[in-house]
């Protein structure tokens, strides 16, 4: 396992955040959290990358302890893409992708070649290379999107923990994202990432935590955890069998 958490707690303000949620990721694996707004999800993955100290509980990172890391450290092993991206950046797409290699820059801070090589291939891989001179904040959110997670693939690190990376995305991206995802696992990587789409969680996901309440409601393969009466139970609403390709998959009955 290359990261793992055991009895992650964390209370702000009075509220529990999370409260003894345990979560073991291994290489080639992804892994989808799924759950109700205001369950946990984001708070987990940034506690996951060391952005949120935990109030209570360990996480674990290549067999040592993540606050044992400096944040360099932590970053050359881990790309979090959070749920919203900053609009306003004075750069352009090129230097936003250079971005992810910081934590690969030696004293100086100075990229060199090398690292220029990886944040265009890396605007290739989202189908943004053509976007290299554009400035960030003239981008469309779905363009800033994809030059975001050109920043995540910049830093090469083995584990992703990204946060609805799918959202303002055409369907075409967000096929390119699930694929980027899958490759990413049969390379020996590992990821957790954040949906809100059950097919794509079916389709992409190898297990699956569901969380509520800042709790871990159960844990398990999409198969055993789709069901209509599970998730009736996470979201609070009724769930009937439908199809996605040849998988049954629920879906939500909207009446």
């Amino acid at each position: 396992m290359i990261l793992v958490a055991r009895g992650l707690g964390l209370d702000h303000g009075g509220r529990r955040l999370l409260d003894g949620i345990d979560l073991a990721l291994g290489r080639g694996e992804i892994v989808g959290v799924l759950g109700p707004n205001g369950a946990g999800k984001s708070t987990l993955l940034r506690v996951l990358a060391g952005l949120l100290p935990a109030s209570r509980g360990t996480v674990e990172l290549e067999g040592r302890s993540l606050s044992s890391l400096s944040r360099k450290e932590v970053a050359r092993r881990v790309a979090f893409l959070p749920q919203e991206v900053p609009a306003d950046l004075p750069f352009t797409a090129l230097e936003v992708a250079l971005m992810g290699r910081s934590p690969h820059l030696g004293e100086l801070g100075l990229d060199g070649p090398e690292d220029r090589r990886i944040a265009e291939e890396s605007l290739r891989a989202t189908e943004s290379l053509h976007l290299a001179d554009r400035p960030f904040f003239a981008l469309s959110g779905g363009e800033r999107q994809r030059v975001w997670l050109a920043r995540a693939l910049a830093q090469r690190a083995p584990v992703w923990l990204w946060d609805e990376p799918t959202s303002h995305l055409d369907l075409a991206h967000q096929r390119l994202v699930l694929r980027l995802l899958r490759r990413h696992a049969q390379l020996g990587g590992a990821a957790a990432v954040v949906l809100h789409d059950l097919s794509q969680a079916a389709w992409v996901c190898d297990r699956l935590l569901l969380v509520d309440g800042g709790r871990a409601v159960a844990v398990g393969s999409p198969g055993e955890l789709l069901s209509p009466a599970r998730l009736q139970e996470v979201f609070g609403l009724r769930f009937a069998w439908g199809r996605a390709g040849d998988r049954p998959l629920p879906y939500p009955d909207w009446s």
